[in-house]
């Protein structure tokens, strides 16, 4: 593939709005950076528990406003309420099912992997340590995301 050619598939993406659910402050970091690097044309909201998530997908005060992401990267451990209990409500939520949800986690344990599918995760991501790869990823990612896949029109 030319370069041209790469820029201008990049160029016909759409922007995708994506709520990241994450709790670790270093890892929202990373992530941030992984896509600001990664050139992914999302708009990337996020909130620190699954508590939070809830509130903000039900536009409850603070976040009446919010618009609905077309996609939500989901930790598994974190307070309150954690990514498997979230993710639970959220598939049985008739408003917000049809939300795809990515596990984006430190953890490689086969028995989580089988969780999260089970639970209606669309994919799973273990949070890569070093930042080259991880960027690698978010591109993949962000090809898929885009270009393969749809996902849910927002709503606001």
């Amino acid at each position: 593939m030319s370069i041209n050619r790469a820029n201008n598939i990049h160029q016909s993406t759409m922007v995708i709005n994506i709520l990241l659910v994450e709790d670790n402050e270093d890892d929202i970091v990373l992530i941030k950076d992984a896509f600001a690097e990664a050139k992914f044309l999302a708009i990337l909201n996020g909130v620190s528990d699954g508590e939070e998530a809830l509130t903000y997908l039900r536009r409850e005060p603070p976040y009446q406003h919010a618009v609905q992401p077309g996609l939500i990267l989901l930790d598994i451990n974190m307070p309150k309420m954690n990514g498997f209990e979230l993710l639970e409500i959220l598939k049985t939520d008739a408003c917000l099912k049809s939300i795809p949800v990515v596990m984006l986690t430190t953890s490689k344990r086969e028995e989580d992997v089988v969780r999260s599918y089970a639970g209606g995760a669309v994919s799973y991501i273990p949070k890569p340590i070093d930042f080259s790869h991880f960027v690698k990823i978010v591109r993949e990612f962000e090809l898929y995301w885009t270009l393969v896949s749809k996902v849910p029109a927002p709503h606001s």
